[in-house]
């Protein structure tokens, strides 16, 4: 942990900067206008129920690939190859590859009618541009579960083995050295990872923006609508919307990473 406090102390001085500039841009006028606001909460709400639905589901994926990406078996290189190439396509594009393959007009639900599993393309379930969510949810989850996985995998190696071997030798079962010695020694790492995952989920605008619906929208969406309007007067608003998620964010993740310091050597 001591080996990264130079870059953390870069990273805290940029970030610290682009937050005091942000400050010195909203007024008393601003946030009045935005706390009372229904929309922003329940914005607000909504970007945190899919940030938390995205980084628990990727979390249970990943560790089920990692665990399947450590045995021997045919396939497991083009497997693994493939999970390294999905973590460089683009969330905006993979988005757009979603949108056309899960929404009500899109090639499932095109499948389904042809196949006489729905009697119109119309209906079929509404994965895409619901009030759940529900698009955007599978988008990260499908795209951050990769990531979980070479995380849990560098986390495999080691240690992690040898306690697995003794205790298989002292008479545990497959499942119960995964439970009582695997999973509490990848606690730490599938904690983090699922942390980067949900601060990522949670700022992020595009997906929702291309996945979601109007009614609720997510917090990062209104905030770049409202810097995007035509009316300036909306900008300063725009960035107090920003800071609230930036506090949101701050107060869920910030005690997470203190206690992942004190547990890492």
């Amino acid at each position: 942990m001591w080996a990264l406090l130079p870059a953390l102390l870069v990273l805290a001085g940029l970030s610290g900067g682009g937050l005091a500039l942000a400050l010195g841009r909203v007024g008393w006028a601003d946030w009045a206008a935005v706390l009372p606001d229904g929309r922003v909460w329940a914005a607000l709400g909504f970007s945190l129920w899919i940030a938390l639905a995205s980084s628990l589901l990727a979390a249970v994926l990943g560790l089920a690939l990692a665990m399947l990406l450590r045995q021997s078996f045919r396939g497991r290189r083009v497997v693994g190859g493939m999970v390294a190439a999905s973590l460089t396509l683009p969330h905006a594009v993979v988005a757009v590859g979603m949108l056309f393959l899960l929404s009500q007009s899109g090639w499932l639900s095109r499948l389904a009618f042809a196949l006489g599993l729905t009697d119109a393309p119309a209906d079929f379930p509404a994965l895409t541009h619901d009030g759940w969510g529900l698009g955007i949810i599978l988008h990260y989850a499908w795209k951050e579960a990769p990531f979980v996985a070479l995380v849990l995998l560098a986390a495999l190696r080691g240690r992690i083995v040898e306690q697995e071997q003794a205790a298989r030798s002292l008479g545990a079962g497959a499942w119960g050295a995964f439970r009582h010695v695997t999973l509490p020694a990848l606690a730490p790492a599938l904690l983090g990872a699922s942390v980067i995952t949900f601060g990522f989920a949670l700022g992020a605008y595009e997906v929702p923006l291309i996945l979601g619906t109007h009614d609720p929208q997510a917090l990062p969406v209104l905030a770049w609508q409202a810097f995007a309007d035509a009316d300036l007067t909306r900008q300063p608003q725009a960035v107090a919307m920003a800071l609230l998620l930036t506090g949101a964010a701050a107060a869920l993740l910030l005690p997470l990473l203190f206690w992942l310091a004190r547990g890492t050597p």
